[in-house]
Protein backbone atom coordinates (compact mmCIF):
# COMPACT_ATOMS: atom_id res chain seq x y z
CA UNK A 1 0.00 0.00 0.00
CA UNK A 2 1.13 3.38 -0.55
CA UNK A 3 0.36 5.26 2.35
CA UNK A 4 1.55 8.74 0.61
CA UNK A 5 -1.47 8.51 -1.22
CA UNK A 6 -3.49 8.64 2.12
CA UNK A 7 -1.87 11.79 3.19
CA UNK A 8 -3.53 15.28 2.02
CA UNK A 9 -0.63 18.40 2.22
CA UNK A 10 -2.00 21.88 3.14
CA UNK A 11 0.07 24.46 1.92
CA UNK A 12 1.11 27.41 4.01
CA UNK A 13 -0.42 25.96 7.30
CA UNK A 14 -0.49 26.99 10.22
CA UNK A 15 1.89 29.57 8.80
CA UNK A 16 3.45 30.75 5.09
CA UNK A 17 6.10 28.61 4.05
CA UNK A 18 5.26 25.29 6.31
CA UNK A 19 3.62 22.65 3.87
CA UNK A 20 1.48 20.83 6.62
CA UNK A 21 1.16 16.84 6.18
CA UNK A 22 -2.35 16.18 7.34
CA UNK A 23 -2.82 12.53 8.36
CA UNK A 24 -6.38 13.14 8.76
CA UNK A 25 -7.41 11.65 5.69
CA UNK A 26 -5.21 8.59 6.40
CA UNK A 27 -6.89 8.50 9.74
CA UNK A 28 -10.69 8.83 8.28
CA UNK A 29 -10.50 5.47 5.90
CA UNK A 30 -9.99 2.34 8.62
CA UNK A 31 -8.50 -0.28 6.00
CA UNK A 32 -5.87 2.52 5.44
CA UNK A 33 -5.52 3.36 9.28
CA UNK A 34 -5.18 -0.55 10.01
CA UNK A 35 -2.75 -1.15 7.21
CA UNK A 36 -0.66 2.16 8.59
CA UNK A 37 -0.50 0.69 12.30
CA UNK A 38 0.04 -2.83 11.13
CA UNK A 39 3.36 -1.99 9.20
CA UNK A 40 4.40 0.33 11.67
CA UNK A 41 4.40 -2.61 14.16
CA UNK A 42 5.96 -5.02 12.00
CA UNK A 43 8.75 -2.17 12.08
CA UNK A 44 9.23 -2.31 15.69
CA UNK A 45 8.25 -6.10 16.73
CA UNK A 46 11.83 -6.99 16.93
CA UNK A 47 12.21 -4.65 19.69
CA UNK A 48 11.81 -5.81 23.28
CA UNK A 49 9.45 -3.10 24.68
CA UNK A 50 7.98 -2.25 28.22
CA UNK A 51 5.45 0.81 27.37
CA UNK A 52 4.72 3.25 23.98
CA UNK A 53 4.66 6.79 25.22
CA UNK A 54 3.18 9.23 22.57
CA UNK A 55 3.63 13.18 22.31
CA UNK A 56 0.03 14.97 22.37
CA UNK A 57 -1.84 14.95 20.14
CA UNK A 58 -1.15 13.01 16.84
CA UNK A 59 1.39 11.04 18.77
CA UNK A 60 -1.44 9.36 20.65
CA UNK A 61 -3.84 8.18 17.12
CA UNK A 62 -0.22 6.49 16.31
CA UNK A 63 0.89 5.45 19.33
CA UNK A 64 -1.77 4.17 21.20
CA UNK A 65 -2.91 1.46 18.60
CA UNK A 66 0.47 0.27 18.06
CA UNK A 67 0.36 -0.13 21.51
CA UNK A 68 -2.68 -2.50 21.62
CA UNK A 69 -1.84 -3.99 18.23
CA UNK A 70 1.84 -4.87 20.37
CA UNK A 71 -0.52 -5.77 23.60
CA UNK A 72 1.96 -2.99 25.89
CA UNK A 73 0.37 -0.19 27.04
CA UNK A 74 0.71 3.79 26.23
CA UNK A 75 1.71 6.69 28.39
CA UNK A 76 0.57 10.07 27.00
CA UNK A 77 3.27 13.12 26.81
CA UNK A 78 0.85 15.96 26.95
CA UNK A 79 1.40 19.66 27.00
CA UNK A 80 1.86 21.47 30.39
CA UNK A 81 -0.91 21.54 32.39
CA UNK A 82 -3.10 18.79 31.13
CA UNK A 83 -2.16 16.17 33.19
CA UNK A 84 -3.49 16.10 36.73
CA UNK A 85 -0.98 13.99 38.72
CA UNK A 86 2.20 15.08 39.45
CA UNK A 87 4.86 15.76 36.50
CA UNK A 88 7.87 15.63 35.29
CA UNK A 89 8.50 18.86 32.41
CA UNK A 90 10.87 20.18 29.55
CA UNK A 91 10.71 22.53 27.13
CA UNK A 92 11.31 22.27 23.48
CA UNK A 93 10.96 24.18 19.74
CA UNK A 94 8.75 23.22 17.43
CA UNK A 95 8.86 24.04 13.92
CA UNK A 96 7.13 26.88 13.72
CA UNK A 97 7.12 28.10 17.70
CA UNK A 98 7.67 26.67 21.39
CA UNK A 99 6.08 24.97 24.28
CA UNK A 100 6.03 22.58 26.78
CA UNK A 101 5.64 19.03 27.52
CA UNK A 102 5.02 16.59 30.84
CA UNK A 103 4.79 13.01 32.00
CA UNK A 104 3.11 11.14 34.96
CA UNK A 105 5.84 11.27 37.03
CA UNK A 106 4.95 7.50 37.66
CA UNK A 107 3.79 6.61 34.17
CA UNK A 108 7.35 4.99 33.30
CA UNK A 109 9.68 3.00 36.33
CA UNK A 110 13.49 2.74 36.11
CA UNK A 111 15.08 0.35 33.71
CA UNK A 112 11.44 0.26 31.36
CA UNK A 113 12.19 -0.32 27.82
CA UNK A 114 10.33 2.70 26.17
CA UNK A 115 9.93 3.10 22.39
CA UNK A 116 8.32 6.70 21.42
CA UNK A 117 5.66 6.93 18.79
CA UNK A 118 4.61 9.72 16.62
CA UNK A 119 2.89 10.51 13.70
CA UNK A 120 5.51 13.10 12.19
CA UNK A 121 9.33 13.53 12.77
CA UNK A 122 10.43 16.74 11.50
CA UNK A 123 13.36 18.80 12.99
CA UNK A 124 12.90 16.49 16.05
CA UNK A 125 12.50 18.75 19.21
CA UNK A 126 9.64 17.08 20.27
CA UNK A 127 10.57 14.19 20.23
CA UNK A 128 14.41 15.03 21.40
CA UNK A 129 11.73 16.60 24.93
CA UNK A 130 9.99 13.24 24.52
CA UNK A 131 13.44 11.03 25.21
CA UNK A 132 14.76 13.78 27.90
CA UNK A 133 11.33 13.19 29.69
CA UNK A 134 11.31 9.37 29.65
CA UNK A 135 15.02 9.37 30.80
CA UNK A 136 14.54 11.41 33.89
CA UNK A 137 12.48 8.98 34.75
CA UNK A 138 14.81 5.95 34.44
CA UNK A 139 13.69 4.90 31.26
CA UNK A 140 15.39 3.49 28.60
CA UNK A 141 14.38 4.45 25.36
CA UNK A 142 15.02 1.59 22.68
CA UNK A 143 13.41 4.06 19.72
CA UNK A 144 10.87 6.02 17.71
CA UNK A 145 8.66 5.12 15.21
CA UNK A 146 7.28 7.55 13.21
CA UNK A 147 3.91 7.00 10.34
CA UNK A 148 6.21 10.76 8.46
CA UNK A 149 9.57 11.66 8.69
CA UNK A 150 10.71 14.97 6.93
CA UNK A 151 13.60 14.01 5.60
CA UNK A 152 14.76 17.68 4.69
CA UNK A 153 14.40 18.99 8.22
CA UNK A 154 16.86 16.11 9.83
CA UNK A 155 15.10 15.46 12.88
CA UNK A 156 17.05 12.59 13.00
CA UNK A 157 20.36 14.33 13.92
CA UNK A 158 18.69 15.46 17.26
CA UNK A 159 18.26 11.73 18.02
CA UNK A 160 21.62 10.00 17.80
CA UNK A 161 22.05 7.09 19.07
CA UNK A 162 17.72 6.38 18.73
CA UNK A 163 16.63 3.39 16.43
CA UNK A 164 14.30 5.63 14.05
CA UNK A 165 11.57 3.76 12.03
CA UNK A 166 9.77 5.62 9.76
CA UNK A 167 6.80 4.35 7.56
CA UNK A 168 6.46 7.11 4.93
CA UNK A 169 9.60 9.44 4.35
CA UNK A 170 9.21 12.96 2.41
Amino acid sequence: MNFKDYIRVIPDFPQPGIRFKDITTLLKDGPAYRAAIDAMKELVKHKEIDLIAGPEARGFVIGAPLALALGIGFVPIRKSGKLPGSTVEAAYDLEYGKDRLAIHSDSIQPGQKILIADDLLATGGTIATSIDLITQLGGEVVGAAFLIELGYLNGREKLQGIEVASLITY
